[in-house]
């Protein structure tokens, strides 16, 4: 069997940390392989080795059979290797086109043939069935859309091997199917793909082998056919794990929310369409659609990042609608952003910063004049890296140094540890791992059962079907159904979320 990569004693240090410690890593040529591990333990370092963006402390790397080393990630995909990373390398102010073929542009003459880039670019997305506009500007295309034209981006360099880094993370039961048929379709032209991916489910349906790590160390390389998804979480996380966190019954009638009419546009479209919503302490309201379809904008119209053109947003029995986001926050309203790099932290600060962000105004936090009780901060950061499990080799650690995981743990930890009447959750398990998920889940939990309302949008159906006491699905700005997840199917929830027949009404 002819091996695409072979990765010996790879060891990988940086100050405070050993991410990679003596690694070996083996993917056959055409197979489709997954590499899974908790946040932290090591498996974008392996592949941002492979890609030439790490050049590793020790080891050897042997591509087709060639030994080779690689400076940066010329070298990488002079040698085939393309990969598509969890966060976006994209250039917002570009269209689709420009960023697919940025580096190798097509010309006429000496200048930049647009047209014709727009034209290969078609031609890549109906040879692997990816739906793009591919003049559309980057900064107005939704997440889904922008992870769609990272993948084009490798495709279109024509990659022997992909690497594919949390590939799934903003997308939908269909286009995740969507996706494992495109990978197959690699698989079957002779292309190598290697998946990062927290999510079991796919590791079993789209993998044919998988690879562990554990805190930097390789646990096994096993056979997907021959392990269950608790067998594998049990490699990762050394012990069992149950999702969906404790829910109690409690009898919680408080009305903590109401929005009455709300509309909202986005320049000249309408992002939000007259949406009436109540809910009460104690309750998870989960909110789903297809990405685009407007939670998100309804959850800062919430929290008051983003303002409504028409309507009203009443907490606790008070109008909030012109209410400032600091404002919300100080009458007990936490958000948990989409985008962690954009809105959530702020990544050249340590750890312990982000994690008081929001919070440093509040008096056992200061000393005298505008100065930090650094004091105060720190032990403040202690616990929650102990109640949540973030991994950093010191408070201190700048958040840019952790694994995407830690730094969604940093930002929920920091929302959610004071005492918060309402949480809004964006997609706050988005790209973590199990055990990780199965933290927040408790978290989120804890909160509801002690009669903090929380709105949960989450692009994972299971994930709603789990945590919700009352389930609204989106399509195209509006509420098409409220249901009780424990009468629906994640079926009923999709062909909803794609426009189909409104579900009834709870």
């Amino acid at each position: 069997m002819e091996y695409a990569v072979k990765m010996r004693g790879i060891t990988q240090r940086f100050p405070l940390v050993l991410a990679n410690d003596n690694v070996d890593f083996d993917v056959k040529k055409a197979e489709i392989h997954a590499l899974v591990g908790e946040n932290g333990a090591g498996k974008s370092t392996l592949m941002n080795i492979l890609y030439g963006l790490y050049v590793p402390t020790a080891g050897d790397i042997e591509i087709f059979g060639k030994p080779v080393r690689m400076y940066n990630a010329l070298d990488a995909i002079k040698n085939g290797i393309g990969m598509v990373h969890q966060h976006f390398m994209l250039i917002p102010r570009l269209c689709v086109a420009e960023n697919v073929v940025l580096g190798m542009e097509p010309k006429k003459g000496l200048f930049f043939d647009r047209a014709e880039a727009v034209r290969r670019v078609e031609a890549v997305c109906r040879e692997f069935s990816l739906t793009v506009d591919p003049c559309a500007k980057v900064a107005d295309i939704s997440l889904g859309m922008q992870q769609r034209v990272e993948i084009v981006k490798t495709l279109y360099r024509g990659a022997d091997i992909i690497i594919l880094d949390e590939p799934t993370a903003v997308l939908t039961p269909q286009e995740i199917d969507e996706l494992g048929e495109i990978l197959q379709k690699l698989k079957s032209m002779g292309k190598t793909v290697i998946i990062i991916t927290h999510k079991l489910e796919e590791v079993k349906n789209f993998s044919d082998r998988i690879t562990v790590l554990r805190q930097g160390k390789k646990v096994g390389t096993v056979h997907t056919a021959d392990v269950s998804p608790a067998e594998i979480t049990r490699m990762m996380v050394g012990k069992d794990v149950a999702l969906g966190g404790n829910k109690v019954e409690n009898d919680f009638d408080q009305t903590v929310l109401e929005l009455k009419s709300i509309s909202c546009k986005k320049g000249r479209q309408n992002v939000l369409q007259d949406i009436s919503l109540s809910l009460k302490s104690g309750e998870i309201l989960g909110i789903s659609g297809i990405d685009g379809s407007g939670q998100t904008e309804l959850a800062e119209v919430i929290c008051g990042v983003r303002e409504p053109s028409s309507g009203s947003v009443l907490y606790c029995g008070e109008d909030i609608t012109c209410a400032t986001v600091a404002r919300r926050k100080q009458q007990g309203i936490a958000f948990i952003p989409q985008d962690r790099h954009k809105d959530g932290l702020i990544l050249g600060l340590s750890v312990e910063d982000n994690l008081l962000l929001g919070q440093q105004r509040k008096g056992e936090y200061r000393a005298s004049g505008k100065r930090l009780n650094r004091t105060a901060v720190r032990a403040n950061a202690l616990t929650q890296i102990s109640d949540f499990d973030i991994r950093t080799p010191a408070e201190t650690q700048a958040a840019s140094t952790l694994s995407g995981g830690n730094q969604q743990k940093i930002v929920v930890a920091r929302e959610i540890s004071g005492e918060p009447q309402l949480i809004v959750a964006d997609q706050p398990t988005r790209g973590i791992d199990v055990a990780a998920i199965a933290a927040i889940h408790n978290a989120l939990t804890d909160k509801r059962n002690k009669g903090c309302s929380v709105v949960l949008v989450s692009l994972e159906l299971d994930e709603i079907l789990l945590l919700s006491d009352r389930i609204a699905v989106m399509n195209e700005g509006r509420i098409v159904g409220i249901l009780n997840p424990a009468e629906t199917t994640r079926e009923e929830i999709g062909l909803m979320m794609l426009g189909g027949q409104r579900g009834g009404q709870t």
